[in-house]
């Protein structure tokens, strides 16, 4: 249920003074908020970026404890709230900016933070002595949970503060706080709990989501009013607009004047291979000497704190950036964003645009940089979305299994658990409503004993039963080496690149020794794995050469004037929403909105129109011709990378059946080219395209595919069933595949029904093949296929197109001088 942010509430005296102080005024929605903590009761702030959401979640917890602290109350300490946030950086931010009024207004609160990167011993001090207000993430939730003593360490709780909740909720971490917020409520019958969230499509949905104690609208949602819409443009650079690539090398003179003319500029990218790129070129074209960095998840926290601070200080010009600088850190000085190639989402880009003049009552500034063709329409249309406050989003998921599983072993590891309470309290859990006893038993009996087919492995029985009922870890070591894996984050498996440190003097003939020296970040060991010493990449926006790798070390060196690999990381690739995909096509059909599109895209459409066709928006159009010596089908879905690829494997599979010899495919988030030795001009493309084939097809091609068994992998180390991190030792990736590639093939031959393989399979399904996408796009177009057998390539169809081949070479000039080639051949057959 939601209310307007309106509140008659007033401010204690000391916290009015603090914000008369400074010119401020507390806005209704802070005012309101507090109220309702105040008053025990549960709530969901939805506010605009720079609304100052996270102080007013705090507000009521300030004024509590100060009025605590001047009864003199001499209770033993006692943690009163608990902060959780999606970021360790804006955990450690937030103390900052709350020490400020607290030390101001002489309250004595004790704030702290725990974090991955938190010391032992004042990890150990708070158990003793809990800090008043403890900032803190996810994962150390979780491992709070797994420990002992923690239903007494939480008995006093009485706040629960969830920051960028909407970051969290449609995830599997989503899954695992939720299960944790759960516990909170019946640990600590007096507990509210406070949601803070940016503008979402869906309030009532998180509401939902943060309802722990089961009470039908027991969670209100308070809306902020106010705030100005923000000032987007796009820029259409004067150069040629690519047909393909995502690069944006072409646009960097433009965007380089743009952050010369601003305070400080957030340059967003979607992949931290192209915010190394994109850095390169900037520095580059830096003739000015302006101060411009680098930040990705994959540096080390020391760059990346270091980075932070020159932020914080308004030192620095320029940051290019990926998500890591997302969510709602306050940097003050940024007055304008730039992001590079479309955002992929409305409701990304709001939260990014937000992070220019983060204050609710000015506009924030944006300029998008569409790095292809079929870019320009995305960003219109995101452009369009954002002026129309129209937003994307996903609702609240089904919990999965191997989250629910961890959770289970985690309960044991702590104070341990009675079968029936635990299930009544998972199932207080959003995600885990829906869950049967039948499930959850079979859970339990997968973390007691690794299920039917693994029961005779010892290493698999990792809970007992004792006599009073009561489930706990087997062993002291079973319950350590959860701990040391807690979370449902699956990272790619990766090595620390440090700088060599040659030993001794070189002499003929021999090698000089060497040893591992300064860490500049760590990468992903399957890019690693593609050099070999002597080659050079780019890192932490330098040219770094390979000496060679030394355990979970890659030793380099710094390299000068070569032209180096672009390194490829598997995550931070953003699938195109639904949403906006329905808007692109929309534009794309309608001609009356053809009119500010730039010429050369208004031109390619008019001559596809020519050359082939533009159906109608709710149409399919395939387009199948020849070209050299291959038979080419082409279709436009629009239905993003992950689902495009999963219809080239299912169409591959139906076409081998029909006689075509496909030999290949090749999928965009805009479209799908399969490749064949036979004419497929005659083939039924209603038969071909039929939702059926999300039935055996499917089946027949997951039972085969190496994706279902990283996937199973996965499921397999967040479910603890597999431990990457053991007492003494890691596992590197060939270990961990190994291990787990042993047990799926045991598991499909010996219990195909096993909990975890339906786990994966689910997973495989919602996530990395984006099934559930794909069947509802087959639906919609069943009778609506509009096929062109053509005598040569179409305008529409040169991106896709230029994708063919697009394997990594020695250099970002190098590639763009092949794809250039490549482009100017396809383009004079597609457009004359």
């Amino acid at each position: 249920m939601a209310d307007s942010a309106v509140s008659p509430f007033l401010l204690p005296e000391p916290f009015e003074a603090w914000f008369a102080g400074r010119g401020w005024k507390a806005r209704p929605h802070q005012l309101a908020l507090a109220e309702k903590s105040l008053k025990g009761e549960s709530a969901l702030l939805i506010a605009p970026t720079g609304g100052g959401k996270t102080l007013a979640g705090f507000l009521g917890s300030l004024i509590e404890l100060s009025e605590r602290k001047r009864a003199a109350n001499s209770d033993r300490p006692a943690l009163h709230t608990l902060y959780i946030s999606p970021l360790k950086a804006l955990a450690a931010d937030v103390q900052r900016n709350l020490m400020g009024p607290v030390e101001e207004m002489g309250l004595g609160i004790r704030i702290e933070s725990r974090t991955g990167d938190t010391p032992s011993h004042v990890r150990q001090r708070q158990r003793r002595t809990p800090p008043d207000i403890l900032l803190t993430t996810p994962e150390q939730l979780a491992l709070f949970l797994a420990s002992d003593h923690a239903k007494e360490f939480f008995a006093d709780l009485k706040c629960v503060i969830v920051d960028e909740i909407h970051a969290m909720a449609a995830s599997k971490r989503g899954d695992l706080l939720a299960l944790g917020l759960a516990t909170l409520a019946s640990w600590a019958p007096a507990c509210r709990f406070i949601g803070l969230s940016a503008t979402v499509r869906e309030p009532q949905s998180l509401a939902d989501w943060m309802d722990v104690r089961s009470g039908a609208g027991a969670v209100r949602v308070l809306t902020a009013e106010g705030g100005v819409s923000a000032d987007v443009d796009i820029l259409i650079s004067k150069q040629r607009i690519p047909w393909s690539g995502h690069s944006g090398r072409f646009a960097v003179p433009e965007v380089y004047e743009a952050i010369k003319k601003a305070t400080m500029t957030l340059v967003f990218v979607n992949t931290r291979s192209q915010a190394e790129l994109m850095f390169q070129e900037l520095w580059h074209a830096n003739e000015d000497g302006l101060p411009i960095a680098l930040h990705h998840g994959s540096l080390a926290r020391e760059q990346r704190t270091k980075v932070e601070a020159a932020m914080a200080a308004g030192a620095l010009k320029a940051v290019v950036c990926t998500s890591t600088l997302d969510l709602g850190i306050d940097w003050g000085e940024v007055d304008l964003v730039i992001q590079m190639g479309a955002p992929k989402g409305a409701a990304r880009l709001i939260q990014r645009i937000g992070r220019a003049n983060h204050r609710m009552d000015e506009a924030s500034r944006a300029v998008l940089v569409p790095t292809n063709r079929f870019e320009v329409l995305e960003c219109r249309a995101a452009e369009a979305a954002v002026e129309a406050g129209e937003i994307d989003g996903e609702g609240v998921r089904e919990g999965s299994l191997d989250v629910l599983a961890q959770h289970v072993m985690g309960r044991a590891c702590g104070d341990g658990f009675r079968l029936e309470e635990l299930y009544e309290n998972i199932i207080r859990a959003a995600p885990y409503a829906w869950l049967d006893w039948e499930t959850y038993e079979r859970i339990v009996d997968f973390v007691a004993s690794g299920g039917y087919a693994l029961k005779t492995y010892d290493r698999f029985h990792r809970i007992v039963r004792r006599p009073d009922g009561v489930w706990v870890a087997r062993t002291a070591r079973d319950a350590q080496a959860h701990r040391m894996n807690v979370g449902a984050i699956v990272e790619s498996p990766m090595l620390a690149v440090r700088l060599a440190q040659f030993i001794g003097k070189e002499k003929p003939g021999e090698k000089r020794s060497v040893r591992a020296g300064l860490k500049l970040g760590e990468m992903e060991e399957y890019f690693l794995s593609t050099l070999t010493p002597g080659d050079t990449f780019l890192f932490a926006g330098e040219v770094l050469r390979l000496v060679g790798v030394d355990g979970m070390d890659a030793l380099v060196v710094r390299a000068v004037g070569d032209r180096p690999a672009i390194p490829s990381y598997n995550g931070g690739k953003f699938p195109l929403t639904t949403f906006l995909a329905d808007r692109v096509r929309k534009m794309i059909h309608d001609p009356a909105q053809w009119e500010g599109l730039p010429d050369p895209v208004r031109e390619w459409f008019e001559v596809q129109k020519l050359k082939s066709t533009i159906p109608p928006a709710d149409h399919l159009l395939v387009e199948t011709f020849p070209r050299a010596d291959r038979h080419y089908l082409v279709c436009y879905p629009f239905e993003g990378r992950l689902a495009h690829q999963t219809l080239g494997m299912l169409l591959t599979r139906r076409l081998e059946r029909m006689g075509a010899k496909p030999t290949g495919f090749v999928a965009s988030e805009y479209a799908l080219a399969v490749w064949g030795m036979e004419d497929m001009s005659e083939i039924d493309m209603d038969a071909l395209f039929h939702p059926d084939m999300m039935g055996d097809d499917l089946e027949s091609w997951l039972d085969e595919s190496a994706l279902m068994k990283r996937t199973f992998g996965q499921c397999a180390q967040i479910s603890g069933l597999i431990h990457r991190n053991l007492p003494g030792k890691e596992k590197n990736s060939r270990q961990v595949s190994f291990s787990s590639d042993l047990i799926y093939d045991v598991l499909r031959s010996h219990e195909p029904d096993h909990i975890l393989l339906q786990t994966a399979r689910q997973d495989a399904a919602t996530g990395l093949l984006d099934v559930r996408r794909l069947s509802d796009a087959l639906v919609r177009i069943r009778g609506k296929i509009d096929h062109q057998a053509l005598e040569k390539i179409s305008p529409f169809a040169v991106p896709v197109m230029l994708e063919i081949g697009k394997e990594p070479v020695s250099g970002a000039s190098v590639q763009d001088a092949i794809l250039g080639e490549a482009e100017a051949d396809l383009v004079r057959d597609a457009m004359s």
